[in-house]
């Protein structure tokens, strides 16, 4: 190893490519700042080249291959309906690398300096940068950690073989599972159980604890109605106790809904699991950078950690672990360090699962109210009342919103079916706005189209819905 003699100054230095590190960066340079980028791998993080974006193409193509059916119906015909799973690979490793090469390229074009290598903190303004036999040496004014997260296997499995698939794994398969067994129940597992079943493979999937569900309970029925139409093997409030691996299956052993004990045999485990913050080979222990017992990292509000001049953003942080919490986090922390007065609020970050069809959920729920002991007035608007639902075979579904019967102030919105995804900004937007019933039912809608449901749901709340059943006097009742 070449030891550089001389540390190097830098004014910003961001450790961690991803999401939230190449967003900071950018917006650095836009603020003016002098920003290094140190990135051991591939540009985008795992988010671009082994979770968030791969996962999207597979509910893409499990998405469109679900419409094959209403296609035919609207005179669009397919000879012979097969699926070509190599293909869809390739697809996948061109989109991805079309993305990779899109951020470089805006790294490059803002003038931010990239380096590669494995950085570790030497001290409190100085971190070594290994990459191969060269080791670099850098002084730094301010730096951001974004080092992003790892899955990790759940302490019932001891040994990890080559059938059992963790999150940044599972879109790497090289032919499509025979029998996809799906432990977990966040948005990672529902949609890897939704887009494989779509795609042919049978799947099997174990719900874990319900209360750790993300969603609103509207949304978990339908799930399950959706799943079970669609031959998934649903198991509900499953407890994982084993695996057993041989050269041809694996074997999953569980405690069951009824607490009893069941083995089911798969191809293949997928287990959406736990994570740990990549901050092991960091050095933030010898340098006293304060974390909680899970190695997460305390920041303030303005992402600073208990070092003044070192910042963290993103997976490594408490909270969600989610690329949008990354991006704005990483926003912030640069702004701070430019000398603004930044603001991260996570309160209405919505939850979203790109399943089949998509779901998302924003604010309280129903049991989140009524658990913080409030009144609500609720109304659940069925998508199959939808003009435009009807036209697109996109009627499964509903739109749920949640209001104050006093103030009229709109404190959840929950969503299953087509457009939940685009739309979920705006029910984001209403809920930062303190948005009234009538803020929603003010404006004129595009007709026909989804956005008539949000409409709708609003105004069932005091039974003035048009295109759903009147509603029964006890259901406008305050809950």
């Amino acid at each position: 190893m070449v030891v550089g003699e001389i540390s190097q100054q830098r004014n910003l230095i961001i450790i961690g490519g991803g999401p939230g590190g190449y967003s900071a960066a950018i917006r650095g340079a836009q603020l003016g700042l002098s920003v290094t980028l140190i990135e051991q791998a591939e540009m985008g993080g795992v988010c671009l080249n082994k979770g968030c974006i791969p996962s999207k193409i597979f509910t893409h193509a499990a998405a469109k291959k679900a419409d094959t059916a209403h296609l035919n119906e609207l005179g669009i015909e397919f000879d012979d309906n097969t699926f070509n799973y190599r293909k869809l690979l390739d697809y996948k490793d061109k989109a991805i690398n079309g993305l990779r090469a899109g951020v470089e390229s805006l790294c490059k074009n803002n003038k931010i300096e990239l380096i590669r290598g494995k950085a570790t903190f030497l001290g409190t303004d100085k971190i070594g940068v290994e990459n191969g036999h060269q080791f670099d040496i850098f002084k730094f004014d301010q730096a951001i950690i974004a080092t992003g997260s790892t899955p990790i296997l759940p302490p019932t499995i001891n040994e990890k073989g080559k059938r059992i698939l963790l999150s940044h794994e599972i879109f790497e398969l090289e032919k499509k599972p025979e029998h996809l067994v799906v432990l977990g129940q966040d948005y990672i597992a529902l949609e890897v159980a939704s887009s494989f079943a779509a795609l042919g493979a049978k799947v099997s999937i174990l719900l874990e604890d319900k209360s750790s569900f993300a969603f609103d309970e509207s949304i978990h029925k339908e799930m399950l109605r959706l799943f079970k139409r669609s031959k998934l093997n649903v198991y509900k409030e499953a407890q994982l106790l084993s695996s057993n691996e041989t050269e041809s299956e694996i074997s999953i052993t569980f405690k069951n809904d009824k607490n009893v004990e069941e083995t089911i045999q798969g191809s293949h485990l997928f287990i959406a699991g736990l994570r740990k913050p990549n901050v092991d080979s960091l050095g933030i222990g010898r340098i006293g950078l304060a974390q909680t017992n899970e190695g997460f990292i305390h920041v303030d509000a303005y992402m600073r950690t208990s070092i003044p001049s070192i910042f963290a953003i993103g997976d490594v942080t408490e909270g969600p672990l989610l690329a949008i919490k990354a991006i704005k986090q990483g926003k912030a922390a640069v702004e701070a360090i430019a000398g603004h007065k930044p603001e991260v609020d996570i309160t209405f970050m919505p939850v979203v699962a790109h399943t089949i069809p998509p779901a998302v959920s924003v604010g309280l729920t129903e049991q989140n109210a009524l658990d913080f002991g409030l009144k609500v007035r609720v109304s659940q608007y069925p998508l199959g009342g939808n003009g435009y639902a009807s036209i697109t075979a996109k009627k499964d579904g509903f739109i749920k919103v949640i209001s104050d019967p006093a103030t009229e102030i709109i404190s959840g919105i929950h969503m299953m079916g087509e457009g939940a995804i685009e739309m979920s900004g705006s029910f984001v937007q209403l809920l930062e706005m303190a948005a009234k019933e009538e803020d929603v039912k003010f404006p004129l809608y595009a007709h026909p189209g989804l956005g008539e449901g949000l409409l709708e749901a609003v105004e069932g709340l005091i039974g003035q819905a048009i295109h759903a059943p009147p509603a029964k006097k006890k259901d406008l009742s305050i809950i």
